[in-house]
């Protein structure tokens, strides 16, 4: 099936509201269309991707075990803002799954490249 590309910008740290989960879920339905789909997390969005989350104590569901299963549904292009990894004194090693960093001034062209933007 040939459709549009996705991108879906997540910027929300993981815990605290719903929009870290809402990203995930969007990025999922699509692939579940066979939709190819890219995640780019920025600002507070790299802390997702952190291994190790605990998120019992405040009654939250961990994401990691969905974000493990992205390759499942052939989501496998990941990115990362570098300036956002830089700016909470984050490498790309301390993350979960293997990603894809991204310079901010190169962030426009991966825009560029997807039919569809969504910004969560």
């Amino acid at each position: 099936m040939s459709g549009k590309s996705f991108l879906i910008i997540s910027r929300s740290a993981p815990y605290g509201s719903s929009a870290a989960r809402d990203a995930l879920d969007v990025a999922l339905t699509c692939a579940v269309f066979e939709q190819p789909v890219t995640l780019l997390f920025m600002d507070d969005g790299v802390l997702q991707l952190l291994a190790g989350q605990d998120p019992q104590p405040i009654g939250q569901k961990n994401l990691n075990a969905v974000q493990q299963s992205l390759p499942l549904y052939d989501i496998e292009r990941l990115c990362v803002c570098r300036a956002s990894l830089d700016a909470r004194g984050l490498e790309t090693q301390q993350l979960l799954l293997p990603v894809e960093a991204v310079a901010a001034e190169a962030i426009a062209q991966l825009i560029a490249e997807h039919d569809v933007v969504l910004s969560i």
